[in-house]
């Protein structure tokens, strides 16, 4: 099947960061795209990008956490393109609002990294899959990142969200194969995105007044900046790199794309552990002799 030539993707949180970049290198590729953002400004820089490369693009203001914006974007895409292929669920948010100490998150804090984190990309594919079916099948990206194959300390919301992406993939890679749709989970390294300035948009339906914003970079304390996570992600790789790495991910049909492969002894790590932990079980005099038919995912082949 041709991925890219003359197909149509939506991609959210499409302005910046890495949803641009892959937006860009698909609309290379020969890909009609349509971004969608909430925040207009940035949508505006982007679309205006994108015609002087003679991409042709949609640009639609949306909330993620819309499951009536995601069905006017899907919409707008379809009366302007005739079709939908593909799909990347992009939109995210991290900082100050998703990590830290368990006891320094509030309620408004989860919910707002699980609602654009998670149900996001949930809206995204109940939306757009139809269609995908409609059109004869294609490809999905969801974006989560290696917090989705390794818990990481003071990760709070976001490592849920992530792992939850991470699994929830999985198993729509099973259950869409049979339409021809590859579904893969984007689980990048650190990558030179603004996501540790996610303050910025968060909405005011989110009470923050237990909390000191970041929305810039002058907001940042020279020595978190020198010890914390946010000084990673602005040493991390070029968005334009993990967006060449996506297309090569794609036609190799991996289920989960990585772009740091130094990652990849701790995840190792992580698996051992498990495997650690189910010689527990199958030494316990309790369970150990407990027996099933077949793993969960057998079931449904």
């Amino acid at each position: 099947m041709e991925l890219f030539k003359g197909k149509t993707v939506i991609v959210s949180g499409g302005a910046e960061g890495i949803g641009f970049a892959v937006a860009q290198a698909v609309g290379r590729e020969g890909m009609n795209v349509v971004i969608a953002d909430i925040s207009p400004d940035t949508l505006a820089t982007a679309e205006a990008t994108l015609n002087e490369q003679g991409i042709p693009v949609l640009a639609l203001t949306a909330d993620a956490r819309s499951e009536a914006d995601w069905d006017r974007v899907a919409d707008a895409a379809l009366e302007r393109f005739g079709a939908i292929h593909a799909l990347m669920n992009n939109a995210g948010v991290g900082g100050g609002g998703s990590s830290g100490p368990i006891e320094d998150h509030s309620a408004e804090d989860w919910r707002w990294t699980i609602d654009v984190n998670l149900m996001g990309v949930v809206f995204g594919m109940k939306s757009v899959v139809p269609h995908i079916k409609a059109a004869g099948g294609g490809w999905i990206v969801n974006v989560a990142s290696m917090a989705g194959m390794n818990g990481f300390p003071y990760g709070g919301a976001y490592n849920a969200t992530k792992l939850a992406v991470a699994g929830l993939s999985e198993g729509w890679s099973m259950e869409l194969a049979p339409f021809d749709i590859h579904v893969a989970a984007l689980c990048p390294g650190f990558v030179r995105t603004r996501i540790y300035l996610s303050d910025r948009v968060r909405p005011s339906d989110y009470d923050d007044s237990h909390r000191e914003l970041i929305v810039s970079d002058d907001d940042l304390d020279p020595e978190t900046m020198a010890t914390g996570l946010s000084n990673e992600v602005k040493n991390g790789i070029d968005p334009d790199l993990l967006a060449a790495r996506v297309i090569e991910s794609l036609q190799t049909k991996d289920t989960y794309i990585f772009t740091h492969p130094s990652f990849r002894d701790g995840v190792r790590e992580r698996y051992a552990m498990i495997d650690q932990c189910f010689e527990s079980a199958a030494t316990s005099p309790l369970v150990g002799g407990v027996i099933s038919s077949g793993s969960i995912p057998d079931l449904f082949k």
